[in-house]
């Protein structure tokens, strides 16, 4: 029987539309920074992704720069600015800096100073969607671009992170979204590329995959084929709960991305159950994929008031545009009998 990839959080397959672009753009032999023909056609590769990713992100007028994932993204933003953070974000969010926002029991921060603060969208772990507040600083809007209906014109965000494998582009590149105007601190340093802000030769290839992906999961989410993968993410939810009434799903009672499910079994480690379901044929994960393999309770979960062992015992479920009913009965069935096994060793 054929593996089932419910992962998509950590990264989605990518599109077809995608690597058609990638093929089309390995013709391209110029340096984008060249003033000949080739290195113009390679220029015109990246001006229209940057138009594709602004016009997906309704971001028209912004300034998109490309660099190499959200992880940079976040690095420019953030490096050397002493901004408020929560413990639900992102490490790559987290490490730059002060995390004293507080969360509450569903997975919502508290905003006081949001010119001083950073917020992500959506939680990559419980699915939990915040509403950012005016004046927000910097947004991670990994998890929710592409996902979410939004548009970072009307957000009141200054600064968003984004990334090209998490809707289907490659890996290895992003972009940090700012207000036209916005000064910004080159971090790398070189041949002045990408508006002064990242030098370095521009990575063409991975940019104008980039691009196609966002312009395909912009029309997938106008044709609201993401309403269908949280309708079939709620009948999961259900069907466990038919068997397991107490089971809980961390950030259930909050608004969540349309495709994620957190299951917390205390208990039951979450590498365990990630390693259990790989020998059935599911890919899963415990957490954010960033930190899997590291031995520690999710940072997201405890920031929620759940305990070391709870925590600790976390799986996420994370649906993309073509998982099916079928497959999610499949696991369900399995994840349950593997539930029901352990219990057993255990009484």
């Amino acid at each position: 029987m054929s593996r089932v990839y419910l992962d998509h959080n950590a990264t989605t397959p990518l599109r077809a539309e995608a690597r058609a672009a990638m093929i089309a753009a390995m013709d391209v032999a110029g340096n984008a920074s060249s003033v000949h023909a080739e290195g113009r056609a390679a220029k015109a590769l990246i001006e229209r992704a940057r138009a594709q990713v602004a016009s997906a992100l309704g971001a028209d007028g912004a300034d998109v720069v490309f660099v190499s994932g959200a992880t940079e993204a976040a690095a420019l933003a953030m490096a050397g600015r002493d901004l408020a953070v929560a413990d639900v974000e992102h490490d790559a969010v987290r490490s730059w800096g002060r995390a004293v926002l507080a969360v509450d029991g569903a997975g919502i921060v508290s905003v006081s100073d949001p010119a001083g603060s950073a917020l992500q969208l959506a939680n990559s772990e419980t699915g939990v969607v915040q509403k950012l507040p005016e004046g927000l600083a910097v947004s991670d809007l990994t998890q929710a671009f592409g996902k979410l209906p939004l548009a970072f014109n009307w957000l009141g965000v200054g600064m968003a992170l984004i990334s090209a494998h998490k809707l289907g582009g490659p890996k290895g590149v992003g972009a940090l979204v700012l207000k036209r105007g916005t000064d910004l601190a080159a971090q790398l340093k070189g041949g002045g590329q990408e508006m002064g802000r990242r030098a370095g030769t521009e990575n063409v290839i991975g940019i104008a995959g980039f691009g196609a992906a966002a312009e395909a999961a912009a029309r997938d989410l106008d044709a609201g084929l993401w309403e269908a993968v949280a309708a079939r993410r709620d009948r999961l939810e259900a069907r466990l709960r038919d068997d397991i009434p107490d089971l809980v799903i961390a950030g259930s009672e909050a608004a969540r991305l349309p495709n994620t499910t957190c299951l917390i079994s205390p208990g039951w480690k979450g590498e365990t159950q990630v390693m259990q379901m790989d020998l059935a044929g599911f890919a899963v994960s415990a957490g954010s994929a960033c930190s899997s393999g590291k031995v520690r309770a999710s940072n997201v979960l405890r920031a929620m008031g759940y305990d070391e062992e709870a925590a600790s015992g976390a799986l996420r479920i994370s649906l993309g545009l073509e998982t099916t009913d079928e497959e999610l009965e499949r696991f369900a069935t399995a994840w349950l009998a593997q539930r029901k096994r352990r219990r057993a060793r255990a009484a």
